[in-house]
């Protein structure tokens, strides 16, 4: 596969109607994976080879991406913010409710806040507790 189309699909009926509008594609399906392979097949006809991501659209999963987008928010505020306290790991994830896992996720991107990237919160000798002296 040379490369991945996404491809936004919509509930018509009983069926997922999917349009792939640079190859002028439409595939349509009972389920999302008879979608996924319509298209495919439809693109094969124009002679394009390609794996095809089918995302699902209704007004329910927008408001709940949004939903999932919020909490991704404020759980990266919570995890930095008890970070900064040198709070552990495994801490922040109870607290959280977060996997381990994605604490170290989110501690490795950098801070979309106004502060900049994390790197910027820390002193000049690496302490990441600012406005603190330095303990030599």
């Amino acid at each position: 596969m040379s490369e991945a189309i996404e491809c936004q699909a919509r509930r018509r009926g009983r069926l997922w109607v999917a349009h792939e509008p640079k190859h002028g594609v439409y595939g349509s399906g009972r389920t999302l994976r008879l979608v996924r392979a319509s298209v495919e097949d439809g693109l094969a006809l124009v002679g394009v080879t390609a794996e095809v991501k089918i995302i699902p659209v209704t007004p329910e999963l927008e408001e709940l991406r949004d939903a999932e987008d919020a909490r991704m928010t404020a759980l990266a505020k919570a995890v930095e913010a008890l970070a900064l306290r040198r709070t552990s790991l495994s801490d922040i994830a109870l607290a959280t409710g977060a996997s381990v896992k994605q604490v170290k996720l989110v501690l490795a991107r950098p801070s979309r806040g106004s502060e900049g990237s994390r790197g910027s919160r820390l002193r000049s000798d690496g302490n990441p507790l600012a406005g603190r002296p330095a303990v030599m």
